[in-house]
């Protein structure tokens, strides 16, 4: 990191924001894994500093509340991390976060528990211009006023000018590097850093449990003694098409347990977009965001978000300009109730009654053929989704039923039947 960077942070307000670190100098900082096996801790000296510490009791009342900057997810003196597969769109979203918590606005649908928040984006894949690109194309979308609260706020750099490495050639935790960052946030008094992704900002073997812990609790290390929220943005390993989890960071458990709240991003599956009513083409678009492990906070929800382009308008004549990718909240809609009249609803009962079809969309003699041809959806990839959520929510209402039939060789398969008889139509 080059001094005259963080000297022009320090020249944009950071000394009236200064806030003051905790004192550490009573404590064995270089204590860290100390005795550890793993390679990240060879040479370090074991250092022990541990006597009995009688518990006294506080009134509840008295004892601070966890200092959650944004809302479930960034939490002053910890780590966090936003785990997904490569393309899914993880820092397009942070980058949206970023903004928001710069700007003091939760467009990004978190809320933001301090106003003010000097927030950093670090991004080691990027050059400086595209991050310019796509911090820009993101305010716009968004209209978030540069003259406005951001000023003076958000930082940006990128790896390829400003390169960090917490481990050295021996696979161990460098330690000056460390101790470098803290004073660096310090100085320029950044309340939330965001690192995209932590794969650059380490050369441990991620197969190494000891080593991944290592380079985690070194950020936790690093978040402790500045007081700021630190967020990893992380790959998942190649899922062959199944979702993200909290078990899927690339780099085994040991960043599963060493962080404290945690999140993974998917694309929308085509069986949610079935069942949504949402066309091939849009569900591409649509990431959902679920809480993966909080283990300070309640779970919540899954939240949405769209992606799309946001023109630049920097045209030349010799060039067309750039469309750049932006997040958005997005609602998702209810589960396709298919608005189904009582007639049609006995008219599927009747072509179903005494025959035998199968449940399964898979099957030649699906019963969502003749579903699908009575209440008039196309049965197209969408449309037998919609027809297989219908005839499941039939089944949850009654009106069908699900039993065990023998085909022609003898063996059992699931087909669908009449349950209650709706009502006949009123004349």
């Amino acid at each position: 990191m080059s001094d005259s960077y963080w000297e022009s942070l320090l020249s944009q307000g950071a000394e009236e924001h200064r806030k003051q670190a905790p004192d550490y100098s009573d404590k064995v900082a270089a204590g860290l894994g100390a005795g550890s096996t793993s390679p990240a801790f060879a040479g370090v000296a074991p250092k022990f500093n541990f006597r009995a510490q009688e518990f006294v009791w506080i009134d509840p009342a008295n004892i601070p509340p966890r200092d959650w900057v944004y809302q479930d997810h960034l939490i002053r003196k910890f780590v966090s991390t936003t785990i997904a597969p490569g393309g899914v769109g993880k820092s397009t979203v942070t980058i949206g976060d970023a903004i928001a918590m710069a700007s003091g606005l939760p467009f990004m649908g978190r809320k933001i528990n301090e106003r003010h928040l000097r927030t950093m984006i670090w991004n080691g894949e990027d050059p400086q211009d595209e991050l310019q690109r796509r911090v820009t194309a993101t305010m716009l979308h968004h209209k978030i006023d540069p003259r406005g609260p951001i000023r003076g706020r958000l930082f940006v750099a990128s790896g390829r000018d400003m390169p960090i490495k917490i481990s050295d050639d021996n696979q161990r935790i460098a330690t000056p590097v460390v101790d470098a960052l803290i004073d660096a946030i310090n100085d320029a008094c950044i309340d939330v850093l965001i690192i995209d992704p932590f794969v650059s900002v380490h050369s441990l073997p991620e197969n190494d449990n000891g080593a991944m812990d290592a380079a985690v609790k070194a950020f936790a290390m690093v978040a402790d003694k500045t007081n700021c929220a630190i967020e990893l943005v992380h790959h998942s390993r190649k899922l062959n098409g199944i979702d993200a989890d909290i078990d899927s960071a690339r780099g085994g458990s040991a960043i599963a347990g060493a962080v404290r709240a945690a999140r993974v991003l998917n694309v929308m599956t085509k069986e949610a977009a079935g069942k949504l009513g949402i066309e091939e083409n849009e569900r591409r678009s649509l990431i959902r965001d679920d809480n993966a492990k909080s283990n300070l906070c309640p779970p919540s929800g899954a939240r949405w978000y769209k992606l799309m382009g946001e023109p630049l308008g920097n045209q030349t004549e010799d060039r067309p300009g750039d469309w750049i990718g932006v997040a958005a909240p997005w609602t998702a809609p209810q589960e396709a109730a298919e608005t189904v009249s009582d007639s049609d609803l006995l008219a599927v009962q009747k072509a179903l009654h005494n025959q035998v079809m199968r449940h399964s969309p898979q099957a030649s003699d699906w019963a969502g053929y003749k579903v699908g041809e009575i209440v008039g959806i196309a049965l197209d990839a969408v449309g037998k989704r919609r027809v297989d959520a219908l005839i499941d929510r039939w089944v949850k209402e009654g009106w069908l039923k699900v039993e065990q039939t023998r085909d022609n060789r003898h063996k059992l398969r699931p087909t669908v039947n009449v349950g209650k008889w709706a009502p006949e139509p009123k004349e």
